[in-house]
């Protein structure tokens, strides 16, 4: 295990030059203190657990100080915003730090949010607030552990800096590793801006150092364009598979790599609500829950516009041909699994929209539900779980599918059912209540509900003893909680 000091930077993004990103230095937070750290976060960079807890540490990533190889700079990119574009947009309160690599050989870019004012701040102050330093950090962390691909967090520093909302909070940063942290933006600004030889050597860049095996394909940037496809229907698959909203899904928080990315206004469902909205800015519903879907294919479609001076057009069109198919093969798979199904049959996908028809009608936990009918046997739990529900003669009519589609799906013993069953669903999520309580904690100095929380959510689907509280539906003021993009 390595030391602060003892980190490998190959600064790679850096050495692009100014037309894609700016030199600026972080802004200090007063007082810098550690809130929470993660141990498995620190293990890519081979960084030793211990080291969390120093002065240094907190200095570091309170923008205090920086290692003499670290090369702080803020990106330029552009992106469509709840549908309309803007032309300039760019890292507003964050900053790339460096790149850094592991004994492994994998590059891991250090991005600190909230490091003050850069050239796209916007009349912004360039800072995050602690509420939301910890929102992205627990969401990061948690996703991971659920299998869902996303940007991770190292850890957030909080400190006693002034910062207005709409009330004063306290000024925090978090920081974030992700192999890349290009996105669609970018290369949408520029092809909007005219800029032919930048556009292609960002182009170079990602293929080389991103997709590096689509370079044996006939066509790379096509073949890249095609896993771009691909990596993004997964994941949103898995979004919808385990009741993930973004909230914010603008072009500019779509990551190149097909990763979750810039963490907002998100929520996980309680209740299952197909039109659930989790950002109250939203007011046309442009990033509900089921609009996921469609939105990823849009924003994908914005994408392939930017590369059009690179792949033909119908070339294009047939790719994102793929998203769907792809996304529905990926989507139903998992809700296969998380019914407890090893077999595939052609009215399964029926079955699934049955559920969650009956679900969103009567007001049913989406994760608990989905994890106690791995509990016992089909019989048992469908007769246990009946009354979650309203509608009960709907109800036993789809059970009686259900536990006939159980029975033909293969002979295997209820302990077996219940390890595979367990194994993709959760007992821990982020649920909103249980955030706002650690945040609550935290602003007032007490740290320890965020770490105890962020303990659990690594382990989400391993029952903990003595954490029975975090598994519980929320109370019913958790479940109106409004969350904004404010940060």
């Amino acid at each position: 295990m390595k030391a602060l000091d003892e980190l490998t930077f190959d600064n790679r993004f850096a050495r692009l030059g100014d037309a894609f990103s700016t030199h600026v230095l972080p802004e200090p937070l007063d007082a810098p203190r550690l809130v929470v750290a993660s141990k498995a976060a620190m293990a890519l960079l081979d960084l030793d657990p211990a080291v969390a807890e120093t002065s240094v540490f907190a200095e570091l990533f309170g923008g205090h100080k920086l290692w003499a190889e670290a090369e702080p700079r803020a990106m330029v990119y552009s992106g469509h915003q709840f549908g309309g574009y803007t032309p300039q947009l760019g890292d507003g309160r964050g900053l790339l730090l460096g790149e850094v690599y592991n004994e492994a050989g994998e590059h891991w870019d250090l991005h600190l949010k909230g490091a003050g004012m850069t050239p796209y701040s916007r009349m912004g102050d360039g800072r995050a607030v602690l509420r939301s330093s910890i929102r992205e950090f627990l969401a990061s962390e948690a996703l991971h552990a659920l299998g869902i691909p996303s940007s991770r967090a190292l850890c957030v520093i909080g400190s006693s800096t002034p910062v207005w909302r709409e009330k004063q909070e306290r000024g925090a940063m978090v920081l974030r590793l992700a192999h890349s942290h290009i996105r669609f933006g970018h290369f949408e600004y520029f092809y909007y801006t005219k800029k032919p030889e930048q556009q292609a050597e960002l182009a170079e860049h990602v293929l080389n150092l991103h997709y590096p095996e689509c370079r044996e394909q006939p066509e790379p940037y096509l073949a890249m364009f095609r896993e771009i496809v691909e990596r993004n229907a997964e994941m949103i698959a898995k979004w919808q598979a385990y009741g993930f909203c973004h909230g914010v899904m603008n072009t500019d928080n779509m990551s190149i790599l097909g990763i979750t990315f810039d963490f907002g206004p998100f929520a996980f469902l309680d209740d299952f609500d197909a039109h659930f909205i989790c950002n109250h800015s939203d007011h046309e519903g442009r990033y509900s829950f089921s609009n996921q879907v469609p939105i990823g294919q849009w924003n994908l479609s914005a994408l392939a516009q930017a590369l059009t001076p690179f792949i033909s057009v119908d070339a294009l069109k047939e790719a994102l041909g793929l998203y769907l198919p792809l996304y529905q093969a990926h989507y139903l798979d998992l809700m296969r699994r998380r019914l407890g199904l090893t077999t595939a049959e052609e009215d399964d996908q029926t079955l699934v929209e049955g559920l969650l028809k009956l679900m969103q009608n009567s007001g049913v936990d989406y994760t608990l539900f989905l994890r106690r009918l791995g509990d016992e046997s089909a019989e048992l739990a469908v007769k246990r779980l009946r009354d979650d529900f309203v509608d009960l003669a709907g109800f036993d009519a789809w059970a009686e599918r259900y536990k006939a589609r159980v029975a033909r799906d293969g002979d295997y013993t209820q302990g077996q059912r219940r390890e595979r069953m367990h194994a993709v669903n959760p007992l821990y999520i982020l649920r909103n209540y249980l955030a706002q309580n650690a945040i609550a904690a935290a602003e007032s100095g007490d740290y320890s509900e965020v770490r105890r929380l962020h303990e659990v959510l690594c382990k989400p689907f391993e029952e903990q003893a003595g954490m029975e509280q975090y598994a519980q539906r929320p109370p019913d003021w958790g479940k109106h909680l409004e969350i904004s993009c404010s940060s």
